[in-house]
């Protein structure tokens, strides 16, 4: 059986770590617990907990929470300070579980509930766990580079008002994490280049799911992030193998484990007897160096020749807290440490190539917990609180927890509407930066506001804010242009309120939900603001889905947006993002299409930032398509401007009333067309013609699909739950009422047409979808539209056939 030892602690290492043997005897007492709690949570869920599932296993990583059981010793009971903020990787959550019970975070009965419902995650959330934990992890890369736009999100509002309650940001990430792109979207990000207080752990155990990683590319790895100048350090070998590498004839041991391959090291370090390891490990062609390979290690007996070759400083507690101090102090730019590990280190699976998902017998969980001397009715307990151990962990609790009173976003001073003044003809995303420009001067409101885009701030219409509020820097830049005036005053100063990243949706939605965090992780919340090209939106998916499921509270606007931008063709023409806004939790999703509705959607907005319990955050899918903004003139006399605000919060309002419209022909075939955004000229236009044709037509500018899919959701829920329970289905009240339900209806978009094609269901009558299910390409708007089937013509022709459907 493989069972990778601890090295023992030594008086020399003293100086590195500030410990004394006692001392870090007592830390390495906290390594075994976490080793053997972490592996006990999983073996309990998939052995000892009834599974109903079976056979299919209920799943836990032993071994990957074994490989970072050193280094969050390391931190949790040595290093960290009160505000310091932890990203762990999603696979050592067992460890991270264990690490929060000893420290009275989590209460006992917890322990066996991973992976259950209402238990411990399988992945570490923020939003599920009953325990604190700062980032989710679990889609690899993402929680990994969340504490760097946490960080940025700590400097600006540590600059904007003076003081946080967060320090330094840290991930712990498995080394395949590496591997994933949005890492290195990172990495190269210049907004972040500068951030002192960040700190990567890449857990480097150099094996994946299914193998052991071929060749040595952590090199290559360092040098990369060096060029992108990022400080660079290494716990590759413990103390006590440097020590033997650093005496006489170690150089040959050095060379001999630098230049093994990953294979090569994982099958020595398996080796179960010392002579034939110390055989293998002298395995070289040239006889001089065999002989001064073995008289390297000439002292050390076979026993504990196995632990010595082993002692990476992944797993020497005085070298990790060594180097975790070094990078502490290079804080000139964010930091790495490559923390050099085994997969599974400590348990009998140890550095097996297929240790991934293994979990321990009954027999081999006897056998570990014997030797590390806890019997079987204190398996479950913490350490004792008047042994040296458990003063550490108590000291460490109290230093960690420590209250913080919540700032909140003051939204009293919030209008019901701004009233900004908009053109008679303009453009949603034009509407859109005059909104921010209004929006900003709001007493407590404005000075939260912080915008930020991914290299499109002009051509998303940000430039009058940025003109008002600025460019935000760290520190002041030079301005070579003497002052001179200019139509764009891009001078970067702590003074700014936008911060301009590059050419990453990933990037930007990564820091638009960090900041969308920033009241809960620093203390100071903000109100971020973000603006994409509606088509990459799909780019930064991922991330916005990632900001979604921790319950970031985040604005952006998708603009400009469908193949309304004609000329661009159809790399550039979005379909799929009504969609995606729909369907996605916790977002709130509009398609505005005048002026006045892009102001009260974007209060709104602002309001479900600021209610940090149950608000949402907010898309806006705009359009640079100008709209006459006239068509809005009726309805807002018909129905008053608190009612229709609120209709169009609802999700959707009728721009054109049959009744009030057409009363003459009250008593013909009514159709209703259902219009998602910019579409709405298009939609009257039909509508005007159906009605020379006798048709009575009623316009619904639907403001927000998902507000109305909603209602009919929530309907058929409420249903199920109760049949005898009478049908409501909200607002979609108000748009249809009774006497016209049995209408048929045609919805048209500017994206995909089945995202509006629900209403019909809604009341069991044909619905005639159109909509852009095919890829677009460059020409003027109108050819465009043709081409894809969402002109007036078109509209006219869906009328007529919902009526021909609806037997009328």
């Amino acid at each position: 059986m493989v069972t990778i030892r601890q090295a023992p602690p030594r008086e020399e290492d003293q100086p590195i770590s500030g410990l004394s043997p006692e001392g870090m005897a007592a830390l390495q007492e906290i390594e075994r617990r976490i080793l053997w709690l972490s592996t006990l949570i999983v073996h309990h869920a998939n052995n000892v907990r009834e599974n109903p599932d079976k056979p299919t296993k209920v799943g836990g990583h032993q071994a990957s929470s074994a490989s970072v059981v050193s280094i969050l010793t390391a931190l949790y009971f040595h290093f960290l300070q009160p505000g310091d903020r932890v990203s762990i990787k999603p696979h050592a959550s067992p460890a991270f579980h264990a690490c929060q019970y000893l420290l009275g975070n989590l209460d006992r009965s917890y322990l066996t509930t991973l992976r259950e419902l209402g238990g411990l995650q399988s992945y570490p959330s923020r939003t599920k766990d009953p325990d604190p934990v700062d980032f989710s992890t679990g889609s690899v890369g993402l929680g990994a580079v969340a504490p760097v736009f946490a960080a940025l999100a700590s400097t600006y509002a540590e600059i904007k008002f003076g003081s946080v309650t967060s320090d330094r940001f840290i991930a712990l990430m498995g080394d395949a994490e590496l591997d994933e792109g949005n890492v290195w979207e990172t990495v190269a990000e210049d907004a972040v280049n500068k951030l002192g207080n960040v700190i990567w752990i890449v857990d480097l155990n150099r094996q994946s799911l299914d193998r052991v990683i071929p060749g040595i590319k952590a090199s290559r790895l360092k040098r990369l992030f060096a060029g992108a100048g990022w400080n660079v350090f290494e716990a590759k070998y413990g103390t006590w193998l440097e020590s033997v590498m650093s005496a006489e004839h170690g150089d040959a041991l050095r060379v001999r484990i630098d230049d093994m391959s990953n294979e090569e090291y994982q099958s020595l370090i398996r080796v179960d007897d010392g002579a034939d390891l110390r055989r293998r490990l002298a395995d070289v062609a040239d006889r001089d160096w065999r002989n001064r390979i073995l008289a390297s290690v000439a002292d050390v007996p076979d026993d504990q020749i196995q632990t010595l070759v082993a002692n990476l400083g992944g797993h020497d507690l005085p070298k990790l807290i060594q180097v975790l101090n070094q990078a502490d102090a290079a804080n000139n730019a964010p930091a790495v440490i490559f923390a050099y590990t085994v997969k599974g280190w400590g348990l009998p699976m140890a550095g097996d190539p297929l240790n991934h998902s293994q979990l321990l017998t009954n027999e081999q969980m006897d056998t570990v917990r014997e030797a590390f001397n806890i019997s079987e009715d204190q398996q479950w307990d913490r350490l004792p609180e008047d042994g040296d151990a458990g003063s550490i962990v108590v000291s460490m609790a109290e230093r960690l927890n420590v209250p913080r009173e919540p700032v909140n976003i003051d939204v009293s001073e919030l209008p019901a509407s701004i009233s900004a003044r908009h053109p008679n003809r303009t453009s949603t995303q034009e509407a859109f930066g005059r909104t921010l420009l209004r929006l900003g001067e709001i007493p407590g409101v404005g000075e939260r506001m912080v915008t930020m885009s991914p290299d499109v701030a002009t051509s998303t219409h940000l430039a009058g804010w940025i003109n008002k509020a600025g460019v935000f820097s760290k520190e002041e830049a030079h301005d070579f242009e003497g002052g001179a005036k200019r139509m764009l005053r891009w001078q970067p100063s702590p003074n700014g309120q936008h911060i301009e990243l590059g050419i990453s949706e990933m990037n930007l939605f990564m820091a638009l939900s960090q900041f969308g965090l920033a009241g809960e992780l620093c203390g100071q919340p903000l109100i971020p603001i973000g603006t994409v090209y509606d088509p990459f939106v799909c780019r930064g998916l991922d991330a916005l889905i990632y900001g979604l499921y921790i319950d970031s509270k985040m604005i952006f606007a998708g603009t400009p947006s469908g193949v309304s931008l004609s000329p661009e063709g159809g790399a550039h023409q979005s379909t799929v993002t009504p969609s995606l806004g729909i369907e996605l939790p916790n977002l709130l999703f509009y398609e505005p299409t005048f002026g006045q509705e892009v102001d009260w959607v974007m209060l709104e907005a602002v309001r479900q930032v600021a209610d940090r319990e149950h608000g949402k955050s907010s898309y806006l899918r705009l359009s640079t398509k100008p709209i006459d903004q006239k068509l809005m003139a009726e309805p807002l006399e018909r129905l008053g401007e608190v009612e229709l605000r609120r209709q169009v919060l609802s999700g959707g309002y009728r721009l054109i009333d049959r009744t009030v419209d057409t009363p003459n022909l009250s008593g013909s075939d009514v159709v209703h067309i259902a219009t998602g955004g910019i579409m709405a000229p298009e939609a009257v236009e039909a509508a005007r013609r159906l009605q020379e044709e006798g048709v009575a037509v009623n316009v619904i500018n639907v403001t927000s699909a998902k507000m109305l899919y909603a209602d009919l959701r929530d309907a058929r829920r409420a249903q199920l739950s109760d049949a005898h329970r009478p049908l409501s289905l909200g607002h979609l009240e108000t748009l249809i009422p009774q006497d016209e339900r049995k209408a048929p209806i045609v919805t048209v978009q500017d994206g995909a047409s089945h995202s509006l094609a629900f209403l019909g269901s809604a009341w069991g009558v044909p619905v005639v979808p159109l909509g852009v299910d095919e890829f677009g390409q460059s020409g003027s708007r109108e050819a465009v539209y043709q081409k894809v089937g969402i002109d007036t013509a078109q509209i006219v022709n869906a009328g007529l056939l919902a009526l021909d459907l609806a037997g009328r």
